[in-house]
């Protein structure tokens, strides 16, 4: 199942894959993690890793958490070794049903990344967010409720306290509608969960169960 919105086409711009690169740099010793140079992304992973996706989630959808639960261990690990770059670009189409449940998740990913935070505790934050989600339509976890999630993640205290305080980082309509059109551009729809692989600049195969393991096997030079 794939959560779907309608969105038109944008314009001519700047290609997906041209965005990421050299716009966020690792935290030290370990893949960490940043918040993409065009604002609307975050990057887990080493930027020049040879294996290099965009990951558009929304955190109401079903589907996106049916991904991180089949193949989130997998992408841990893959960043914690240095081989995968991920760029998470949350949309929050799904709080039209009058919640703020997915800008506040989206949020306060926003808040967990950058300095201090590695990629293997941000994928971590992650896949607790979507591991328990709530039904669409729900209020959603509490701002405490999230920053207790990132904290058991790995997330250091200073950005769980901005967690907790509902510290805003994002405007959620200008992410969403700048996430939807990067969409839009490579895939027919707009549609989460999807995945672009931006080394071999196409929209990968979600159905096919070993879409990463080819991904990270024969990555595009």
């Amino acid at each position: 199942m794939l959560t779907v919105l309608a969105v038109s086409a944008v314009g001519s711009t700047t290609a997906c894959s041209r965005l990421v690169d050299g716009s966020a740099q690792a935290s030290g010793e370990k893949p960490g993690s940043a918040v993409t140079q065009d604002g609307s992304g975050i990057l887990i992973g080493y930027p020049d890793a040879t294996a290099r996706i965009d990951v558009f989630t929304e955190p109401q959808c079903p589907a996106c958490a049916h991904l991180q639960l089949n193949v989130g261990d997998d992408i841990a690990d893959a960043v914690r070794q240095g081989r995968l770059a991920v760029t998470y670009r949350p949309l929050t189409f799904l709080d039209s049903t009058g919640t703020d449940y997915s800008a506040r998740v989206a949020n306060a990913m926003f808040l967990a990344a950058g300095p201090g935070t590695t990629g293997a505790a941000f994928q971590a934050f992650v896949q607790d967010l979507w591991g328990h989600q709530q039904p669409e339509g729900s209020a959603g976890p509490s701002d405490d409720e999230i920053a207790a999630m990132a904290s058991e993640s790995g997330i250091g205290s200073e950005q769980t306290g901005k967690i907790a305080a509902g510290e805003q980082a994002i405007d959620a309509d200008e992410l969403t509608e700048a996430n939807a059109g990067l969409l839009s551009e490579t895939a027919y729809q707009v549609a989460t969960p999807a995945v672009y692989d931006l080394v071999g600049e196409a929209m990968v195969d979600l159905a096919d169960p070993q879409w990463l393991a080819k991904l990270l096997a024969t990555p595009t030079s």
